[in-house]
Order: structure tokens, then C-alpha cells, then sequence
């Protein structure tokens, strides 16, 4: 049976792997961008890198990643690290297209450029966010809440308030679970469902 546990270093090209086959709404984007990589230099990888205490994977029988949750504990402080540290480290893998129309791959190489600080409402009153991705081969087997519910209890144990999430408007069977979790539904951008949830007190020990 899969199971759960913390992210290691050498999970590094699971993260890559899951984080392409699930980025089409669900489904596998491989060939989608003329790179598979970016999807995981900007939606996985960082966190795990960044802070691999708030990142957990699910490993199948035979030893493979199939599924993980990566998260920071602070939007605000992730996006500068991304910004001043991992992005310039990785941007010169990317290349624009040149074409009138941008393409795929450079509307997601733009959204690398922007990461930086703001003044995010939501951030500041949620500002935990993470990246939940699972391989069809994972469901039913109520991995996603426990994925969730491990890194509610780390954030709760670091005394953080409140988690929100971004997805894509079109995934529904996503919104559904998240509400079955308790998240609410925030302020939303055009083609993108914003979640929010707060975060429950540490047990006391």
C-alpha cells in the first residue's frame, strides 16, 4: 500500500515527474511546454528546496513518488527567496519563443518573472499556500486529506494562522475536495479559484 512520508533529496525528479502529469487540470501536460521542467521549477521543486520540512511525498509499493504536497509557511518570504534566489538560478533554462502570440511556455516563463513580494490581501491573512498533485493511481485511498491534514498539523506546530491554495477554475472535482476539507472559497482572479482555510491549534501535549 502507498504511503506517506517526508520528502528526501533524492525525491527531487518524482516531484518533477508528478508535478507534469497532473498539470493539465489534473492531467498529464507532458509536451505541453516546449520544456516538462518548468511546470516543477515553478509549482514544486522551490518549496521542497526551499523548506523541506513542509513537504511530504507518497511513495508507491515499488518505491516511486506518486504523489506529494509542498508548501512555505510564508508567502511573502517565499516569493523574495524565488524571486532573488531560485528563479535566476533556473531562468536561463527557459527561452521565450519570439512568437506574436505568446505561447504556453512563455506565459508560464512571465508568471516566473513576476513572483516578488506585494501587498496580497489574502496573504496576509493566509499566509501559508501550498501544491497538492496526485498520480491517478492514488485515489480513493483518502491520500489527499492525509496529505493535508500532516501539513496542517506542522503549520499549526509553527504556530501559523491560516492556508490558502490557487487552482485553475476548471477543476472542479478539485474545488469539491477542498471544500469537503473545510476550505472556503476567497477573492478569485480570472481563471483561478482561491481557497482559504484556518489553520486548527496545536494539540497541547
Amino acid at each position: 500500500m502507498a504511503r506517506i512520508r517526508p520528502f528526501r533529496s533524492d525525491d527531487v525528479d518524482g516531484l518533477y515527474d508528478v508535478c507534469v502529469k497532473t498539470a493539465d487540470v489534473g492531467a498529464d501536460a507532458t509536451g505541453m511546454l516546449e520544456d516538462d521542467a518548468l511546470w516543477g521549477d515553478l509549482f514544486a521543486v522551490p518549496y521542497a528546496r526551499r523548506d523541506p520540512g513542509l513537504c511530504w511525498v507518497v511513495e508507491s509499493d515499488d518505491g516511486r513518488v506518486i504523489g506529494y504536497v509542498v508548501a512555505t509557511d510564508d508567502t511573502d518570504a517565499f516569493a523574495a527567496w524565488f524571486h532573488d534566489e531560485w528563479w535566476p538560478s533556473r531562468r536561463d533554462r527557459y527561452r521565450r519563443s519570439g512568437a506574436p502570440e505568446p505561447t504556453a511556455q512563455d506565459r508560464f516563463i512571465a508568471y516566473g518573472d513576476r513572483q516578488a513580494p506585494g501587498d496580497d490581501p489574502i496573504a496576509r491573512e493566509y499566509p501559508a499556500h501550498l501544491h497538492i498533485d496526485l498520480l491517478p493511481e492514488t485515489q480513493g485511498q483518502g491520500l489527499g486529506r492525509r496529505l493535508i491534514d500532516t501539513l496542517l498539523a506542522e503549520l499549526a506546530r509553527r504556530g501559523v494562522p491560516a492556508l490558502h491554495l490557487s487552482m485553475n477554475a476548471a477543476n472542479a472535482p478539485a474545488g469539491a475536495f477542498y471544500e469537503r476539507l473545510g476550505f472556503t472559497q476567497l477573492a478569485s482572479g480570472d481563471g483561478s479559484t482561491t481557497y482559504g482555510i484556518t489553520v486548527p491549534a496545536a494539540s497541547p501535549r
